[in-house]
């Protein structure tokens, strides 16, 4: 059955590609880390080229898995560039060691329609997942959103990521289902140099710059309504929550607070019993109003209603849990 398995995750490479998912590009310093988010149906595979601006390399890839995925070690660890190169399967179709040096998703040089490779300015990657049973419920498909991989790259640079489609391009579960891939957070994305907690791919990224680079903008959850990035309630009794009064208080605090001319601004305000500031409550991450008539608002309705709709959601396993997948990358102490 795994031996099957394994060569039909090797084949869906080849198949058209039909994916609706987001490719993100992250900063982490001397790394950028390759991310995926999708909604409905999963991804099976990925064939994506890599590329930085001239004068600059990627010099090193890091950060997958190897093999199968599972619930404890999800992932897509199937390199079909790599996989007749590095890995042996056995006569009963199983794979003894999945853990070879030289085993990666990066594509040689020399395949055909793949890009020069490490020390290059140009990589192509190839990422597909195993897993059984095969369905997108299985308890060891990939999730809907995570990280393929890191690349290192030999200074700061820009990094675009685009679809291969020589290679494959990006494939779902069910080849049959209509889907959009967006690379709007994976083109032309500053890498390499001091990593923000922002990413400066996503749209909101200048806005963010002009109000002071707020931590809180990070904090996993800020965009689902959780201003301060803290938890409430009890872990054993009843449950944990990240949105509640807390985070309804520092909305009230900054509530239609009108920025200058009209008003004192956002950056003014604090909630007085956290010492939160009232930019955390901006969940949309946009203004309200007008900057004519009456002036714009930071903290109004829009993130009223974000606010409303994960109120007091109750974190696994007492409830659903609010989604960790705002973009950012800290954690409040």
């Amino acid at each position: 059955m795994k031996k099957l398995i394994v060569l039909l995750a090797v084949l869906l490479l080849a198949s058209p590609a039909l994916a609706t998912v987001n490719i993100i590009i992250a900063n982490e310093g001397g790394k950028a880390a390759i991310k995926y988010q999708t909604t409905g149906e999963k991804v099976r595979a990925f064939a994506l080229d890599i590329t930085v601006t001239p004068g600059s390399t990627i010099t090193a890839v890091s950060d997958f898995i190897k093999g199968e995925s599972t619930a404890a070690k999800p992932g897509y660890g199937i390199f079909p560039a790599n996989f007749a190169r590095y890995i042996t399967v056995g006569a009963d179709g199983e794979v003894a060691n999945w853990d070879v040096n030289g085993y990666t998703p990066v594509a040689a040089g020399t395949d055909t329609g793949a890009l020069g490779g490490l020390g290059t300015a140009g990589v192509t990657i190839e990422m597909g997942s195993l897993y059984y049973p095969t369905s997108d419920t299985s308890p060891n498909a990939p999730g809907t959103s995570g990280t393929l991989c890191k690349l290192a790259v030999s200074g700061p640079c820009k990094m675009t990521a685009v679809l291969n489609a020589v290679r494959g391009n990006v494939v779902l579960t069910d080849p049959a289902a209509a889907a959009q891939v967006v690379t709007t957070q994976a083109t032309n994305v500053d890498v390499g140099g001091v990593a923000e907690c922002f990413p400066s791919a996503d749209p909101k990224y200048n806005d963010w710059v002009a109000l002071g680079k707020p931590d809180c903008w990070c904090y996993a959850r800020q965009c689902h309504g959780d201003a301060d990035g803290k938890a409430q309630g009890s872990a054993t009794k009843g449950g944990l929550y990240y949105v509640g009064t807390n985070d309804l208080n520092v909305l009230m605090a900054a509530w239609q607070v009108k920025e200058a001319p009209f008003g004192p601004g956002i950056a003014s305000v604090v909630e007085p019993s956290s010492g939160v500031a009232g930019i955390c409550a901006d969940f949309a991450h946009n203004a309200q109003g007008s900057a004519t008539k009456g002036g714009l608002m930071r903290v109004s309705t829009d993130d009223l209603n974000i606010l409303l709709d994960k109120w007091l959601v109750k974190e696994p396993t007492f409830g659903l849990g609010v989604p960790p997948d705002c973009g950012g990358n800290k954690v409040p102490q």
